[in-house]
């Protein structure tokens, strides 16, 4: 089994790939990759819908007034941004911040498998529709699901799936708010019960494949991609 530094390398190397993403259309109209932050070895992990025009700007995930929210909300249960790790389906921008196509949840959904497999969270919250019907691999909408945990098998990973409102929708209404604060502050109850039981047989993790008709960084690019990991919370 690979240890919490090793996976945080893998993270970093993936990091590497995703900064250099051609397989859909959006790399095209993309500012910056917003590939996650915060804890590469967190119990929780947030999977949003895709990035906003703050956050193309950024390259960070949640950091307009949705994020400022969840901050206030991880804040009530006594965690922080550095403790759990925040991400979303899409990497890239979608253009006006329209739904993300079904081409591009695909192109890009391999990257947050391999996301859940290097981070190893044992409860996911999903934000919104998009990751939770992604996640569970089902159409049912979040205003049936919010609020209601289950045990799901991602890859090789067990973990403990938790849909929540996106903040973005609780932002305009106030009992989508009131809901999501409810849900909210059941977390650190669903973190004590600990990892679900992993499956018998976990297959090891594949080499990451970097070499997917990318051309090799300058010595320059190298320098910025390590800043920016650095800036994500890989180091």
């Amino acid at each position: 089994m690979s240890t919490a530094a090793e996976r945080r390398e893998r993270l970093k190397d993936l990091y590497g790939e995703a900064s250099k993403c051609v397989r859909c259309p959006l790399h095209q109209t993309r500012t910056k990759v917003v590939f996650g932050a915060g804890n590469a070895d967190a119990e929780l992990m947030f999977v949003g819908e895709a990035p906003g025009a703050n956050e193309d700007r950024l390259g960070l995930p949640f950091v307009g007034a949705a994020g400022k929210l969840l901050d206030t909300l991880l804040g009530e249960i006594g965690l922080a941004r550095a403790d759990v790790w925040i991400c979303n389906v899409l990497k890239c921008r979608p253009p006006d911040n329209r739904d993300p196509h079904p081409i591009e949840i695909e192109s890009c959904q391999g990257y947050l498998h391999q996301q859940i497999e290097l981070v190893q969270p044992t409860m996911i919250c999903t934000l919104g529709n998009f990751s939770t019907k992604l996640l569970r691999g089902d159409i049912t909408g979040i205003s049936r699901l919010h609020g209601r945990d289950e045990v799901r098998v991602i890859g090789p990973r067990a973990v403990r799936l938790y849909p929540l409102y996106h903040p973005a929708a609780a932002l305009y209404t106030g009992s989508t708010l009131e809901a999501l604060r409810a849900d909210f502050h059941r977390i650190p109850k669903l973190l004590d019960l600990g990892p679900p039981p992993q499956p018998q047989q976990a297959p090891s993790l594949p080499e990451l494949d970097t070499d997917e008709g990318f051309p090799e960084p300058a010595s320059e690019e190298l320098i910025e991609a390590s800043e920016a990991a650095a800036q994500l919370g890989l180091f």
